[in-house]
């Protein structure tokens, strides 16, 4: 069975990486054009497909429009039976019909919750006790394919979307060869979702990460470590950003007259910050365009001038 692959970042790579390894031919690899990027944006940053693609000396393909004619016919020209999608952009009827055996995505969350770019992020927000993993059929509505397979993944208290995001990579790889498997065997049974189920994870872009200390500790708690470690919790402090990396819960009840926002220094290097109803601990925090770095080593070099954070 011929596949071509389509995925970008670093967790797409243990999907492809599972299929090379079983066997499969894999005869295409679509990722993102190069981009310049780095300090001054002076370097040209390569894809983490496109990098472990190279290394196995895959066919690459980094089309600028995917409805390019010329991009469409060299898709055509290699006769793949079937598209597997991990963690790679929209694509158009003419790409996702065009294999015999359609296309497949493997999406990060038990659909259809969760449909979006940012799945993994909001499951944390929202303070779920689990996740998972889910491997559909493509259609031209986003995330709303039939489904093939789902694994169940469970979220910790304490535990970012960074963490969350690496423990899922390996399951889902597992997921994806599954279901490549029953595919080429004629053993799969697609079922649809239930749209009374849905729910929505958009895109979150940087003003959306403004941490709003008028909701409780564990809202508050749960936005952090969603967002950590990108695209990053902030507030601003003195003037500047902050970003906040980690942070942990405490039973410590507001005291009076402390508003949400307010700061409490301890002796020791503790960070504390009050939320609407308790007390949150910052153990890691970054201010922009510094290094990170835990609380003490923060308030041993910065001394807060207005003791709140906005």
């Amino acid at each position: 069975m011929k596949i071509v692959f389509m995925g970008t970042p670093a967790f797409a790579v243990p999907s492809l990486k599972i299929l090379v390894d079983n066997g499969y031919d894999v005869v295409g690899v679509v990722t993102s054009t190069d981009k310049y990027g780095g300090r001054g944006k002076k370097r040209l940053l390569e894809s983490a497909v496109k990098k472990y693609a190279y290394q196995e000396g895959l066919n690459i393909l980094q089309p600028p429009r995917l409805k390019r004619s010329d991009f469409v016919e060299q898709l055509h020209s290699l006769q793949a039976d079937l598209q597997v999608i991990v963690a790679f952009r929209m694509l158009p009827e003419v790409v996702w019909n065009m294999p015999p055996l359609g296309s497949i995505n493997l999406h990060a969350s038990l659909l259809p919750r969760y449909r979006g770019a940012a799945p993994i992020n909001w499951a944390v927000i929202k303070g779920d006790s689990e996740t998972g993993l889910t491997t559909f059929k493509l259609k031209h509505a986003i995330d709303t394919g039939d489904l093939i397979h789902q694994r169940k993944v469970s979220i910790l208290p304490n535990e970012t979307a960074g963490e969350l995001h690496d423990k899922m990579m390996p399951i889902g790889a597992k997921l994806v060869l599954q279901t490549v498997r029953d595919i080429e065997v004629g053993n799969v049974v697609e079922y649809a979702q239930d749209n009374n189920l849905v729910s929505h994870a958009p895109k979150i872009f940087h003003e959306d990460c403004a941490i709003r200390f008028d909701r409780s500790a564990q809202e508050v708690h749960n936005f952090i470590r969603g967002l950590s470690p990108h695209p990053g919790a902030w507030a601003k402090l003195d003037g500047g950003q902050l970003n906040i990396i980690r942070s942990e819960l405490t039973n410590r009840v507001v005291r009076t007259g402390h508003e949400p926002g307010s700061l409490e220094l301890g002796t020791k290097g503790e960070f504390s910050v009050a939320c609407r109803d308790k007390y949150i601990n910052l153990l890691e925090v970054q201010m922009a365009g510094r290094r990170r770095m835990d609380a003490a080593a923060f308030l041993n070099g910065y001394t807060p001038q207005f003791p709140a954070l906005t």
